[in-house]
């Protein structure tokens, strides 16, 4: 056997864990959107099961040899190969760190405590879902103890690498500590110029659901994502899944209001869209992937927020939506449009939250799940803290669980790490949509006829073609000349929200 074997035999095997991922995947989706309720705890089992084959595959001790050799021979590599080489590495160092039986235990915990949580939400009642949460944090601190020994991080730190490889706490929290100190100001000026402005005018309802769900779907295909890679879906919370060549997105819908779908499954199509752009030469490699959590969240707010809520897309969707749903055309004007969805709003809902308070949203989260890790805040007394957070940055407290500390579904399905990602990929859209705006022409008149294949062909070439070649801020640097720079996400606030003007 060559050397160059052993890379061979790697990129096999990993091949083949991508295929048992994606069989997850696609039953983690169905979970959400189809199975009945009846059916939780055999697809916890079957994930389980999943679960551990996958991470037996990477931690054979054949796996550890190949990489050795593969290793020692690499200069017989391209940068794609080589670059996958050392992204296996890293797998593998992740996984070796974990006990298989931890492995299952938490797909397991993980699965049951998910399905109480959607009860737990519904009837808001944090203490039916309390002992499953519990089982859920234990599990991930000892995770996160095993991960942090053996890439030498904190915990904490160890969780964050597993959605945004090399963005750790100490390079969030003074962009957090930046924008708490920016919102003090900025929040109270928009409010003041906000109350001086016309108050926007809601179009009148219902909206039926079946014309909604046709809209979304032309709009999201609209945007490029084609209809035979792609399903639009119901679920209670929307999420992007599935897989590159099979994306599921869903939404859910409101008969009296129909910005919560449209935009939430723009959202998604931006997600879908990254998906579908990754490198098909390295598919089911690691190098293959996303860049990381932040720069998928990057992505999704590229269209929903910083394309889709533009002026010149909301010209030519407000003739879109007058033309579907009818009655009085004055609502669906495109500055009306702007400031009913570019409205500043203290609320408690993350998912609802305006551009400017959302960071605080997840700032909160951020500070409660590092609490929570390290032992300093315990799941009972998480109600509370999540409350008196929410005041203490927005000012505003929530009137029960369902609007707090039940609201998301990412600790009861054991993704911890992951929140830091929802702001810094804010920041990146803004800042990438400032860079495209300069380099591609033509691209508000493109906007302007609903059209984003100008942007949509600069994001290919800058972001999703490039899989995981590079770090997140690599990958801004080499997109925008420089990286992660909260200044632009600072200005285009100011822009939409504090000049005399709207913009």
């Amino acid at each position: 056997m060559t050397k160059f074997s052993a890379y061979e035999r790697l990129h096999q095997r990993f091949e083949r864990m991508a295929t048992i991922h994606e069989a997850s995947a696609m039953l983690g989706w169905d979970a959400s959107a189809m199975m009945p309720p009846g059916g939780g705890q055999a697809r916890g089992d079957q994930l389980a099961v999943l679960a551990s084959l996958a991470h037996g595959l990477l931690i054979e001790p054949a796996v550890a040899d190949d990489l050795l050799e593969a290793e020692d021979d690499k200069q017989q590599l391209g940068l794609w190969q080589a670059t996958n080489l050392k992204l296996m590495r890293q797998a593998h160092i992740r996984a070796v760190a974990l006990p298989a039986d931890l492995v299952e235990a938490q797909a397991r915990a993980n699965s049951a405590c998910e399905k109480i949580w959607r009860q737990a939400r519904q009837t808001s009642d944090f203490a039916l879902v309390r002992p499953a949460l519990q089982e859920v944090v234990r599990l991930v601190r000892l995770q996160a103890q095993a991960l942090g020994e053996a890439l030498s991080l904190t915990p904490h730190d160890a969780l964050m690498d597993g959605f945004q490889p090399g963005i750790y706490g100490a390079d969030v929290k003074p962009v957090f500590d930046r924008y708490k100190i920016y919102l003090k100001d900025a929040l109270p000026q928009a409010e003041a110029l906000q109350a001086r402005r016309p108050a926007p005018v809601m179009p009148q309802g219902p909206f039926p659901v079946a014309l909604q769900e046709t809209l979304c779907r032309n709009l999201s295909q609209r945007a490029g994502l084609e209809a035979d890679h792609s399903r639009l879906d119901r679920s209670t919370h929307p999420f992007c899944g599935g897989i590159p060549t099979d994306v599921r997105i869903t939404t859910r819908y409101d008969e009296s209001n129909f910005a919560k779908s449209l935009l939430g499954v723009m959202h998604e199509t931006g997600h879908a869209l990254y998906e579908r752009g990754l490198p098909a030469d390295f598919a089911r490699q690691p190098i293959g992937y996303a860049a990381g959590m932040a720069a998928h969240e990057s992505q999704s707010l590229i269209v929903e927020m910083q394309a889709c809520r533009s002026d010149a897309y909301l010209g030519w969707l407000g003739q879109e939506l007058h033309a579907t749903f009818n009655g009085d055309a004055a609502p669906y004007q495109a500055d009306n449009l702007g400031r009913l969805w570019r409205r500043i709003e203290r609320g408690f809902i993350r998912v609802d939250a305006d551009e400017m308070t959302y960071p605080a949203h997840v700032i909160m989260r951020f500070e409660l799940e590092q609490a929570l890790i390290a032992g300093d805040l315990q799941v009972a007394d998480l109600p509370s803290a999540w409350n008196e957070a929410l005041h203490a940055l927005l000012g505003i407290t929530p009137p029960d669980d369902a609007h707090g500390v039940l609201q998301d579904i990412h600790w009861y399905d054991g993704l911890f790490g992951y929140f830091p990602s929802y702001t810094l990929g804010a920041m990146a859209a803004a800042q990438l949509m400032k860079a495209a705006r300069h380099r591609v022409g033509g691209l508000d008149t493109a906007l302007s006829q609903g059209d984003f294949g100008p942007l949509l062909g600069w994001l290919r070439q800058n972001i999703h073609s490039q899989g995981s070649l590079l770090g997140f801020n690599d990958l801004m640097r080499q997109a925008t000349g420089k990286p992660l720079d909260p200044a632009d996400f600072e200005a285009h606030l100011n822009a939409r929200y504090l000049a005399d003007e709207e913009s």
